[in-house]
């Protein structure tokens, strides 16, 4: 250890001193937190009410009237509709949820800390209906609905920047900790600050709709249906054969990673709340743990002096000589255990956002595929496309599910990253740089025997392999030297079986990295697809896509928007034609009128009478084919095929 003494290590801090934390007393704005919540709650119950006022009236004509309609925020399985609202309001509950599990005081109405996780188990109750109104503001497409919303959202923001302008600092983890904290939250508010008065303004011009079933009558479902209708010619190319070139490999790679948007596709607004959730996550736990850590090993690297040489002397460890090179030794292992730790939350939160991109790629591949049809490519086995419990559980969780398989996987992958970036930093970077303490290299090269002997043993089989046990005749391979193969195999089987444990620890190393990669996502599974419905990740994420697909499917859609449409066409023709005087039309117009009506209207019930027939949820509910077995259904339809033979005995009939 003494040779550390001959190298200049970096003078980070040539006279260290201890420094005393910086004390930040508790702050108090002058928008008193207590008496703004009391403000802001009152408010937000008269919107309400005011909200539930303008339900009544504005769906007097539907079914849905009251607080019945007002009590759905939005709708969650329309993919039509502006995500804007919905994704800054949930931004704004993640980053209250933080600031709820990490603050000491859940509740701005007491201080009671003895009681903490009841003032919690409150809050988690209290911020969503605190802020449902935001939302809510948004869901009848009502110029006063824009307004309450505009007020509802400029007060939030503008509190919220007051407070933070006059409390900068607080005590809370680090100094600066709550102001990076609730940026996320300053961000969505001022989304939703922006975005009331733009839907305002729209409304005010006309060009705002207030349709309830805006929905289906939108052209996304029309547009979806003609790019799946649409003739894609196909060049056949003569090279689509051969394998490509490792360039294009690499950026094909690339691109799996980087979601582009394609033409006639919108995602379900749950993934897009997801999405945005996520890196929402990301920034918090990043934040937290950079925090919560590097702020101590500051200190602490400040902080030494010279005893820590007779500290280490206590251990029999002599770093120097010279105690003042002991503490600049010292330091700069303190360093770059601080550069380690930031490096592995840098390369975390890489690592989730990479994850999230290619999350999003594969979660239009599987969309688009189920919709389709392919159920085999996307689950592997055979499933039912319907709605259950379970997957109406897991789809209403699926959000927070997201949530928090990223927090958890950013600390479990930090974690890891850290200790490998301290072993390959203090066991191989700093060691070559010193040329001392070659531990590692020196039980490397004193075992370089059966290095030798490994990859001498790798190499015979893989050059026999090539040139002596394979031969090519007509176009096709078959084994050659069989007598050969067999006396090699049986000699190499002892050294085979040290390449084998070589082979098993690399597996293990690989998996446990693959799986700490992708532990933040839900859309594929850590197991193995034979038994991937045991990874409870995995099986939300497959529930969700059964609902999103059997509710929301656009070719469905599209089919009940058409439909919708020929009535009120209908509607409209008939009020003209009562409308019109008496006498004015002649006996063969009205003949050849009323012979056109029915053929449309013959039209558009086979249209529908093969529209139920097809539907997989009305299977079960039909008594023809209650006395099927389970061999007759494939992926909730029935397999006609298989009842070739039974024609008769499944011929649906009028009581059906």
């Amino acid at each position: 250890m003494d040779q550390d003494a001959d190298y200049e290590y970096p003078d980070l801090d040539p006279l260290p001193t201890k420094i005393e934390a910086e004390i930040i007393p508790p702050c108090d704005p002058t928008a008193d937190d207590r008496l703004y919540h009391i403000c802001i709650t009152a408010i937000s119950f008269v919107v309400m009410l005011i909200l539930a006022v303008l339900a009544r009236r504005t769906k007097e004509g539907y079914r849905q009237k009251g607080l019945p309609g007002l009590l759905s925020p939005v709708n969650f399985l329309d993919h039509t509709q502006h995500k804007g609202l919905a994704v800054a309001v949930f931004g704004v509950l993640l980053c209250k949820l933080w600031g709820l599990v990490l603050s000491p005081n859940p509740l701005p109405f007491t201080a009671d800390a003895e009681n903490k996780q009841y003032w919690v188990i409150l809050g988690v109750f209290y911020y969503p209906a605190l802020y449902y109104p935001l939302l809510a503001c948004g869901t009848l497409h009502n110029k006063v609905g824009f307004v309450l919303g505009s007020l509802l959202s400029w007060t939030h923001f503008v509190v919220l920047v007051w407070q933070k302008i006059d409390c900068p600092k607080e005590p809370l983890i680090h100094k600066h900790y709550s102001l990076f904290s609730s940026l996320p939250q300053i961000a969505c508010l001022a989304f939703l600050s922006f975005q009331y008065p733009l839907l305002l303004f729209k409304g005010l011009k006309g060009t705002e709709k207030n349709n309830p079933t805006e929905d289906l009558s939108s052209s996304y479902y029309k547009d979806y249906v003609k790019e799946l209708l649409k003739k894609k010619t196909t060049k056949i190319s003569t090279t689509s054969t051969e394998t490509p070139k490792l360039p294009q490999r690499i950026i094909d790679a690339v691109k799996s990673y980087i979601y582009t948007p394609v033409e006639a596709f919108r995602f379900p607004l749950k993934l897009a709340v997801s999405g945005v959730v996520s890196f929402i996550a990301v920034y918090q736990m990043a934040l937290l743990l950079i925090s919560g850590v590097v702020p101590t090993l500051q200190t602490a690297r400040s902080g030494v002096d010279e005893d820590v040489a007779n500290l280490l002397a206590g251990f029999k460890i002599m770093l120097s000589p010279d105690k003042s090179e002991v503490v600049r030794i010292v330091v700069y292992y303190m360093w770059c255990v601080e550069v380690c730790y930031i490096s592995a939350i840098t390369l975390s939160g890489l690592v989730n956002l990479a994850m999230l991109m290619r999350s999003m790629v594969l979660h239009r591949s599987n969309l688009k595929g189920l919709y389709r049809g392919d159920i085999y490519n996307v689950y592997n086995c055979q499933r039912s496309i319907r709605a259950s419990r379970p997957a109406l559980v897991c789809w209403m969780g699926y959000t927070s599910f997201t949530a928090a398989h990223i927090c958890i996987g950013m600390m479990i992958q930090t974690l890891v990253f850290f200790l490998c970036l301290l072993v390959a930093v203090f066991l191989i970077i700093i060691p070559i740089l010193f040329q001392e303490n070659l531990i590692v290299f020196q039980i490397l090269l004193s075992m370089w025997p059966f290095w030798l002997m490994i990859i001498l043993a790798v190499l015979i089989q893989h050059i026999t392999g090539r040139f002596c046990f394979i031969k090519k005749d007509g176009g096709t391979r078959d084994l050659d030297n069989r007598g050969n193969l067999f006396l090699l195999t049986y000699l190499l089987f002892p050294v085979n079986v040290l390449i084998g444990v070589l082979l098993a620890v690399w597996r293990m190393i690989i998996t446990a990295l693959y799986n700490i990669v992708h532990m933040g996502r839900m859309d594929i599974s850590l197991l193995n697809r034979s038994v991937e419905a045991f990874d409870p990740a995995y099986r939300c994420y497959a529930h969700y896509l059964k609902i999103e697909v059997n509710q929301s499917h656009p070719v469905m859609k599209a089919f009940c928007g058409v439909l919708l449409q020929s009535v009120g066409q209908e509607n409209n023709s008939a009020q003209r034609s009562r409308d019109a005087e008496e006498g004015i039309q002649l006996v063969q117009q009205e003949k050849k009128q009323l012979k056109v009506s029915c053929t449309k209207r013959a039209r558009r019930n086979w249209q529908l009478l093969y529209t139920l027939v097809n539907n997989p949820s009305l299977v079960g509910t039909r008594k023809h084919f209650q006395c099927q077995t389970a061999e007759s259904f494939l992926n909730g339809s029935l397999n006609r095929s298989a009842k070739e033979g039974s024609n008769k005995e499944t011929e649906p009939t009028a009581s059906d």
